[in-house]
């Protein structure tokens, strides 16, 4: 059990049965009356904001999560399929629980695993990622000074907005969080 005086951004209680992440907290001591805490949660499965007010000292239940980084083999569809790298053990991860990642990852890639209760919750892939470009327009002589961009498509499928200068075969690094181009590592 913890108390609100324990509380830190990151942190995952358990809230009415629900796994739910502190996104921000703030220690209020009004001039009268009682010290509170306004605390502005996440839930870790779902992604819904909640905003809940404790009385200061109240306790609740931290959340054991165990986070494990395992290696992305494949998919088949329906699931992703990973392997831990030292056991050789394979586990198989339903494509809700991947979500988003899944346009971020390759085979052979190093991704980490949220656990709860022996169950894996979340997927979490590097905050920048190495992917080249399958598809993309040539850039236009000329039009590399303007700033401009041009959608290209990356070896996962996705695709993103990159500068004019960049062609197909180029190797970029991307921000996984946005989707935005941060620069070409090679040509």
């Amino acid at each position: 059990m913890i108390s609100t005086a324990d509380f830190r951004n990151g942190l995952v209680v358990l809230l009415d049965n629900e796994l739910m992440e502190i996104v921000d907290f703030q220690h209020v001591k009004p001039g009268k009356g009682g010290a509170f805490v306004r605390t502005r949660f996440k839930n870790v499965l779902t992604g819904r904001v909640l905003d809940k007010t404790f009385r200061a000292g109240e306790r609740m239940e931290e959340a054991r999560l165990e986070e494990r980084t395992w290696q992305y083999l494949y998919d088949d569809g329906d699931l992703y399929h990973f392997m831990h790298p030292e056991s050789y053990e394979q586990i198989a991860v339903g494509a809700a629980v991947v979500g988003d990642n899944k346009n971020w990852m390759k085979e052979n890639d190093s991704v980490n695993l949220l656990f709860y209760d022996g169950n894996v919750i979340k997927v979490a892939v590097p905050i920048a990622v190495v992917l080249t470009i399958t598809k993309c327009d040539p850039g236009v002589q000329g039009d590399r000074a303007s700033g401009g961009t041009k959608p290209a498509t990356l070896e996962t499928g996705v695709a993103v907005q990159v500068p004019l200068f960049v062609n197909e075969g180029d190797i970029i690094k991307v921000d996984t969080r946005s989707g935005d181009y941060i620069e070409r590592v090679s040509s």
